[in-house]
């Protein structure tokens, strides 16, 4: 059966976020990478992402392949949120966003600045007493002021402050694109049969078996001292939850579940680090071309290498 390339493929939904580390320049190589067996027969009878964040990699299987259920967690809750948003009430939030970006385009670069504040302090505000756990009408305009944050805030990073505030600077776009109704179209299609949970990542042991094929993204290991975007969640990323991850990765290999894992390469900075390489020892470890654009230092915003970690 041909397969169609991630180029030639329309309709493709895409993340509805800019997400620092996100996947989308990667999809060839993981999908090069996939079993044997899915790639022959275009199916996927249940997939799982513990670590979800903007969904490249779900919206790409989603729409070249037929998932027949699918498992997304992630432990931000603002995130789970927007995707809760965007199953149930895909079309009141176009019309939000449409609003907000009819606004904004409308102000001049200092007024855009300006409002761009006044919904960061709005939205900041906010978290302190927003109900997480009962979906209402909140979480739709919440929604809404997330993705306009994200579209048009400095580099589209989502960045949390120790408070668990969002601190993320403005950034100076002169059309930025807030409302893609298009693709908000697509992303609500692709989550049909999926769960959406927020939820730590050992909560995704519940729903793997055999076979089902798991893709681990987790937030990166800062490459240098000077990278530290793992702070989408307050608590952030470090080495014991990396080790934590191998064990889990670990279990899920004795119940017979494809597991497919991307990391930074600590080589990058120290050919000596063997941090991923011991961890992962006893599974397969290739090493592939990215671009890393979101760093403070630009000569680490070139050509580096990532990690993908299989099982099979």
């Amino acid at each position: 059966m041909e397969k169609t390339s991630v180029k030639k493929k329309r309709n493709l939904a895409k993340p509805f976020m800019k997400w620092a580390g996100g996947k989308t320049q990667l999809l060839g190589e993981l999908e090069k990478r996939l079993p044997s067996f899915i790639m022959d027969s275009m199916s996927i009878e249940r997939y799982v992402e513990p670590f979800v964040g903007a969904g490249a990699m779900f919206f790409f299987l989603k729409t070249k392949y037929q998932v027949k259920e699918s498992f997304l967690l992630d432990v931000n809750p603002e995130l789970i949120m927007a995707y809760q948003v965007l199953k149930k009430d895909h079309q009141e939030l176009i019309q939000r966003l449409r609003l907000l970006e009819d606004e904004h385009l409308s102000k001049s670069e200092e007024s855009r600045k300006e409002n761009y504040y006044t919904i960061r302090e709005l939205y900041n505000q906010q978290m302190r007493h927003l109900d997480y756990e009962t979906y209402d009408e909140d979480w739709i305009q919440r929604t809404a002021h997330l993705i306009f944050l994200n579209k048009t805030c400095f580099n589209g990073l989502y960045r949390l402050n120790s408070k668990g505030g969002f601190n993320v600077p403005f950034g100076k776009y002169k059309n930025p694109s807030i409302c893609d109704e298009g693709n908000i179209h697509l992303v609500h299609q692709s989550l049909k049969n999926t769960e959406v949970l927020c939820a730590d990542f050992t909560h995704a042991r519940e729903f793997i078996e055999k076979e089902t094929l798991v893709y681990l993204d987790p937030p990166y290991r800062p490459i240098s001292s000077t990278s530290h975007f793992t702070s989408y969640s307050q608590d952030g990323f470090h080495d014991e939850d990396q080790e934590k991850l191998a064990n889990f990765y670990g279990e899920m290999n004795n119940l017979g579940a494809y597991l497919m894992l991307s990391n930074s390469d600590p080589k990058n900075q120290d050919p000596r680090d063997d941090f991923f390489d011991a961890l992962y020892k006893d599974y397969n470890i290739e090493r592939v071309a990215a671009k890393r654009s979101i760093n403070s230092n630009k000569s680490l915003r070139g050509d580096i290498r990532e990690i993908i970690v299989r099982n099979y």
